[in-house]
C-alpha cells in the first residue's frame, strides 16, 4: 500500500505509478456534479448520499458539521466518504479502500458506525482499525435487497401512516427494535434526540404502523432514507406477541406500496443470520443486489 511504503523504496516514488499519488480534501459545492457521477453509478447502494445531495443541493459540509471527504487522482474525484456521526463510503473499491481508511485514521475523526457496501467498508476498516477503538460489533455480510415492481402478495389492509398524536405509542416500539438490532437502548444519554428523529419521520409521512385491537403496535417500519430513485426501508419490527403468525410479508408488501409512491425502487439490508426475515422479504419480491456491512462502536 502506497501510504505505508517507506519513501526511500522504489514503490514510494510517484513516478513508479503513471497515474501519480492519491490526494484527499473535503468536498465543496464545485464538486457536487462529480460526486453525483459516482453516486449515480449505484443509486441503491448510495441512496444515503443521494438523499443528502437532493435535500441540500451541494457536496459542501452540512450545517450539522458533517463533511464529504474526496479521494482524487490527477485531479479527478475517484471515491468519497461521508464523515459525520457515521462513515459512509461512496464508490470505494478494493483499489482505494485501504488507502482511504489509512487517511481517515490519520485525520483523527471520530464516528459511531461505518456502513455501506461490504467490500468498501471492510477495506476501509482493514487500515482504519489501526487508529480506532474496539468496535462493539462487526457485521460483514448483510444482504442488500431491492425490488422495483409491485409486491408479489396482497398487502395487509390495516397498514397506514403513523399519526403525529401517536408518537408516544410508537416510540417504545422503535426503541425495542433499536435495542434488538443494535444491542443497547437509544435512550442512553437521554431520549430527546431519538424522540425528535421518530417525530420527524412521522411528520414527513415516512412512518408506517399497524395497531391491534387493544391499540398496541403490531407492526411498524420507516421509509428511513428517500431519494428520487430509491427508498431504503429501515426499522422493520413485529411485536413479539404477534410473531410467528405470518404477518411480516403482507405488512412488508404494504410498505413496498407506500415506498413506491415516493420512488420506483425499494431497498433494505438485513443481517444474514435473520433467515425468517429474509424469507419474508423474498415472498414480497425482494431480490439480493449486493452485500452491505456495518461496524458499530
Amino acid at each position: 500500500m502506497l501510504a505505508r511504503v517507506a519513501p526511500w523504496l522504489p514503490l514510494a516514488d510517484p513516478e513508479a505509478d503513471p497515474e501519480g499519488p492519491w490526494s484527499f480534501r473535503v468536498l465543496g459545492a464545485a464538486d457536487t456534479q462529480d460526486l453525483w457521477t459516482i453516486v449515480n453509478a449505484d443509486p441503491v447502494a448510495n441512496v444515503f448520499i443521494a438523499a443528502h445531495l437532493e435535500a441540500t443541493g451541494t457536496a459542501a459540509p452540512s450545517s450539522a458539521g458533517a463533511e464529504i471527504v474526496g479521494m482524487f487522482r490527477l485531479g479527478v474525484l475517484r471515491a468519497a466518504c461521508w464523515a459525520g456521526v457515521n462513515l459512509v463510503p461512496i464508490g470505494v473499491t478494493d483499489e482505494t479502500g485501504a488507502i482511504f481508511g489509512d487517511h481517515l485514521g490519520r485525520s483523527g475523526r471520530t464516528f459511531s458506525s461505518i456502513f455501506g457496501p461490504s467490500e468498501a467498508v471492510m477495506d476501509l476498516w482493514s487500515t482504519l482499525e489501526d487508529y480506532s477503538g474496539e468496535p462493539f460489533d462487526v457485521r460483514p455480510a448483510q444482504p442488500l435487497l431491492a425490488m422495483d415492481t409491485d409486491p408479489l402478495i396482497t398487502p395487509a389492509p390495516d397498514l397506514r401512516l403513523t399519526r403525529p398524536d401517536e408518537l408516544d405509542l410508537l416510540l417504545p416500539a422503535c426503541a425495542a427494535m433499536f435495542e434488538e438490532e443494535v444491542g443497547y437502548s437509544p435512550f442512553i444519554g437521554g431520549s430527546e434526540h431519538y424522540r425528535r428523529r421518530v417525530a420527524s419521520l412521522i411528520g414527513k409521512g415516512h412512518s408506517l404502523v399497524a395497531t391491534g385491537e387493544n391499540g398496541e403496535v403490531v407492526f411498524k417500519a420507516e421509509l428511513g432514507t428517500v431519494s428520487s430513485q430509491v427508498v431504503q426501508v429501515q426499522g422493520v419490527w413485529v411485536n413479539p406477541e404477534h410473531r410467528g403468525k405470518g404477518l411480516s410479508a403482507p405488512y412488508m408488501a404494504g410498505v413496498v406500496v407506500a415506498a413506491r409512491s415516493l420512488a420506483p425502487t425499494v431497498s433494505l439490508y438485513v443481517n444474514s443470520y435473520n433467515a425468517r426475515a429474509i424469507a419474508a422479504y423474498r415472498r414480497v419480491g425482494f431480490e439480493q443486489l449486493d452485500t452491505f456491512a456495518t461496524i458499530l462502536f
